[in-house]
């Protein structure tokens, strides 16, 4: 599976282009943090999961919420090259889940995932809490 196939790159990069663009832009702050993750990959054999919302210029820095499984989620940036060349068991790789669609800022996913521990856990609790509210309603920080 190409990890970031080219509509994807495109769309990243635009929300990297635009984001740059903000008047006062600075690259280490957290406003980044109201975009929504356009990206998700992950380890298939670890809790292990990025959620991404940016690329640079550079075709291989990513900006986002980076989790490598052990209890501390943070938003930063990481290396698409260094994810596409982990090597796992059994021939797996780092894959992308072609299915992942946020309703959720990357500010929220942080929030929760830093207070429950992991992305995954995260994603459950933000999934039973759009269930739980009919309305557009986000859940309290």
């Amino acid at each position: 599976m190409i990890l970031l196939p080219d509509e994807l790159r495109t769309r990243l990069r635009a929300e990297a282009r635009c984001n740059a663009e903000q008047p006062g832009h600075d690259p280490r702050s957290e406003s980044r943090a109201s975009l929504r993750p356009i990206a998700k990959f992950f380890n298939p054999l670890s809790p292990a999961t990025w959620l991404v919302t940016e690329l640079a210029q550079d075709g291989d820095t990513l900006f986002g919420l980076a989790d490598p499984g052990f209890g501390c989620p943070e938003l930063g940036y990481f290396s698409l090259r260094e994810i596409e060349g982990i090597r796992l068991p059994y021939g797996l790789r780092i894959e992308r889940d072609c299915a992942f669609v946020s309703m959720h800022p990357l500010s929220v996913w942080a929030d929760m995932a830093r207070r429950a521990g992991s992305i995954l856990q995260a994603q459950t609790l933000l999934a039973r809490s759009l269930m739980a509210r009919p309305t557009d309603e986000l859940p309290p920080p």
